[in-house]
């Protein structure tokens, strides 16, 4: 199984490259997880074919911030995927959010616009970078376990 993975969009409506990752990059995914900084809720329907679990970011607008909660566990063929956006500087992030969550086996998480995939104490840390700017995405494949890709767009 496939998992698009997204964060830091910083958009106030879809745009044509956003909507053309459902179509290319995001083909063949069952499930699109948003780490946060949406801006804008309507963003969201540009993933419209696809299910999509989402999280609040620092950046999304007050009156969206509200619709979506700041962690949740995400529970894909028996593996448990923590998504947080992070706060704060970037340096120490991971630690941080790793205290945000137990019993999980990867951990995706936004905020710092910098792609990461590695282990930490045997979770899966995991942040496609940023769609604004750098225009950096992820992959999770769930097989006979969980790994992740970094795609740069």
């Amino acid at each position: 199984m496939k998992i698009g993975v997204i964060s830091d969009t910083h958009m106030s409506e879809p745009s044509r490259k956003l909507s053309e990752l459902t179509s290319r990059v995001f083909s063949d995914v069952t499930l699109i997880l948003h780490a946060g900084d949406i801006t804008r809720m309507g963003v969201l329907e540009a993933f419209s074919d696809k299910k999509v679990i989402a999280v609040s970011g620092n950046m999304d607008q007050h009156d969206d911030a509200g619709a979506l909660p700041a962690t949740r566990i995400a529970t894909v063929e028996g593996y448990r995927i923590g998504l947080i956006h992070g706060w704060g500087s970037a340096r120490g992030i991971e630690d941080r959010i790793f205290q945000s969550f137990s019993d999980v086996n990867a951990i995706v998480y936004g905020h710092t616009h910098t792609p990461a995939n590695h282990w930490k104490d045997g979770v899966l840390m995991f942040n496609p970078g940023a769609f604004s700017g750098h225009r950096s995405v992820g992959i999770l494949t769930i097989d006979e376990g969980i790994s992740g890709e970094i795609i740069t767009l």
